[in-house]
């Protein structure tokens, strides 16, 4: 039987692994066996610049503050695991670990994880590594939107300087 002082700083861990998981938009947990700390150090980075916190974690504390939430990751909380959370972009992580993995060529693997809620298998969290970010998601419909508003001045100054007798706009204002 672990020692009172022991106990109470388990339990304050779990605390807090529970906060994190609860605020989060997004958990992911990762394997990371057979990174290097090169490779570990350049990994942290990108979680750092993309807003996302990464930490390892030790699966038997991790399994009780999932549990604690209402969730079960004890089939996948097992061997080398590392979370990534963020209270941001809550594709985000999953997009960092599977871009970051096919670069480096690393066995680096997403276990599973939440997503606003809703428990996703590793297979499910890959697939969202494959999207563009949240900006860029936001940036190319703001585009679709864009391109016929475009067309249709380029047309409506066509017209006018077809009437204007072909000068365009700024010899005819002269």
């Amino acid at each position: 039987m672990p020692n009172a002082k022991v106990l109470e700083s388990k339990k304050a861990v779990v605390e807090t692994l529970t906060g994190k998981i609860k605020e989060a938009s997004s958990v992911v947990f990762v394997d990371y066996k057979g990174i290097t700390v090169a490779q570990d150090t350049a990994l942290r980075k990108q979680f750092r610049d993309a807003g996302v916190e990464y930490t390892v974690v030790k699966n038997t504390l991790t399994n009780f503050a999932t549990k604690e939430l209402g969730y079960d990751f004890s089939g996948i909380l097992n061997g080398t695991t590392s979370m990534a959370s963020t209270t941001g972009d809550p594709i985000a992580p999953a997009r960092i670990v599977c871009e970051f993995a096919k670069k480096n060529k690393l066995p680096l693997a997403i276990k599973g994880g939440i997503v606003e809620g809703s428990v996703l298998s590793a297979d499910q969290l890959n697939g969202f590594g494959e999207l563009p970010s949240k900006d860029a998601l936001v940036a190319q419909v703001l585009g679709t939107f864009l391109a016929p508003i475009s067309s249709l001045a380029f047309v409506l100054d066509q017209i006018r300087i077809q009437k204007d007798g072909g000068a365009p706009a700024e010899a005819a204002e002269a």
